[in-house]
């Protein structure tokens, strides 16, 4: 993750190729720029930069990867007096790209053209080069290598045999601090989920209220059910009482019904008669 405090800076676009020699003898095509220039994409496959054209797997190699280039273009130039289509590229630097420029190394830019790009057919841009090597001396490395393909001292550094690599050409690199700003598309797509976002807050809100109100209504039906289940019990055990009650008094009036008051004087017995019953006629 790039550090938010050092800031990010990006070149104007700068010539990097003319249709004309390469370092096998071949001749850089027209058509090629035209092609490369078209069909560049970073997402496809994003050409970066490389101290003499050598990539290292070592992070930390003087031979790492030095910054990417973000985009190129082809357009007609003037050399000598006759007009021939360039390429341009614009790129995205490391610190240490800076700081090698500033000190006036590797000043001098060449590209790797790979002819029939994976399986479209066309050329495309797959690397950029930067080298102490003008185009002067770059030229007497050109016959050499042209005389002498099998010992061409580019060979080892292509990605792919067929690939080529353009003369150097001195480069006057400047670079501005740039602010990556989100084009239409990316700003109404965060707006969308922002929107969304939002929706979905009041949604959950909402949902929260509902379900704080449904966990009161909860608490409130057991509370309910406690004191319902608490008044049943005591008006049970008020009704055992009361029948208990009922049933002692019923006892007591029988018990009652059958003493005698102590108060009551009592009758005195029946004398005469001598035992005879008499008949009233």
């Amino acid at each position: 993750m790039a550090d938010p405090k050092t800031p990010k800076l990006r070149s104007p676009f700068f010539r990097v190729a003319v249709e004309g020699a390469t370092s096998d003898g071949r001749q850089i095509e027209r058509a090629w720029i035209e092609q490369a220039a078209a069909s560049y994409n970073p997402k496809t496959y994003g050409a970066r930069i490389w101290m003499e054209h050598i990539r290292s797997s070592v992070a930390d190699s003087p031979f790492k990867a030095y910054g990417d280039v973000v985009a190129v273009k082809a357009e007609e130039v003037e050399i000598n007096g006759q007009k021939k289509l360039a390429l341009f590229a614009q790129i995205e630097p490391t610190a240490d790209l800076v700081a090698m420029n500033k000190a006036k190394q590797k000043i001098y830019t060449s590209i790797e053209i790979s002819p029939k790009f994976a399986d479209t057919g066309a050329a495309y841009l797959v690397g950029l080069g930067i080298t102490d090597s003008p185009a002067s001396l770059g030229t007497d490395v050109l016959s050499f290598a042209a005389a002498n393909p099998a010992a061409n001292p580019y060979a080892s550094r292509k990605l792919h045999a067929d690939n080529l690599f353009t003369v150097a050409e001195e480069t006057a690199l400047t670079f501005d601090e740039v602010e990556d700003k989100p084009g239409l598309g990316a700003l109404l797509f965060a707006k969308v989920q922002e929107l969304l976002k939002g929706k979905e807050t009041q949604t959950q809100g909402e949902f929260a209220q509902f379900g704080a109100a449904v966990t009161a209504v909860a608490e409130h039906v057991r509370e309910q059910d406690e004191r319902f289940t608490r008044a049943e019990a005591t008006l049970t055990e008020l009704a055992d009482k009361h029948q208990q009650l009922q049933t002692d008094f019923a006892a007591l009036q029988v018990q009652l019904s059958q003493t005698q008051d102590p108060n009551q004087p009592k009758r005195p017995p029946v004398t005469g008669g001598d035992g005879q019953n008499l008949t009233d006629c």
